[in-house]
């Protein structure tokens, strides 16, 4: 697997840019705000709030997590990043589909931290395939037919 690496902010934002095929007009239009103030983000005149990022990221449709990072606001966490990262580097894949998979993945991410944190019996919880719902049985399961 290839890896991404993109070494500041703008840069990061220049590239997700052309990933997703916007001009700067584009972007600035969805994220709401100024082509000159979003270009000089881009060339790293600019350090952005939190929310312009999170108006960016929209316009973007990538995580805020990802941008806030990128920005030093958050720090990294296990890896999540590369995976987002490589969804959205995919040229193979059109713009709907990567935020599918990225909405996916961190849907996942999201219902297995809650679970490792959370008081469910193991038997309310099954480690492959998430919380258990107890009208479909399992293969080791007992089901007694009448």
């Amino acid at each position: 697997m290839a890896t991404f690496k993109v070494g500041s902010l703008g840069d990061y934002l220049r590239e997700q840019r052309r990933i997703a095929q916007l001009s700067i007009r584009q972007l600035a239009d969805a994220a709401g705000v100024s082509n000159p103030y979003l270009s000089q983000i881009e060339r790293g005149l600019r350090k952005p709030s939190a929310e312009i990022l999170q108006q960016i990221a929209k316009g973007l449709r990538i995580s805020a997590e990802t941008l806030y990072v990128r920005a030093g606001i958050l720090d990294e966490r296990d890896g999540g990043l590369e995976v987002t990262a490589a969804i959205l580097a995919d040229g193979s894949i059109n713009e709907r589909q990567k935020q599918v998979l990225v909405d996916i993945y961190e849907a996942f991410r999201k219902e297995n931290g809650v679970a490792q944190a959370g008081t469910g019996s193991a038997d309310d919880h099954d480690q492959d395939t998430g919380p258990r719902t107890h009208s479909t049985p399992r293969k080791d399961d007992h089901v007694v037919e009448e």
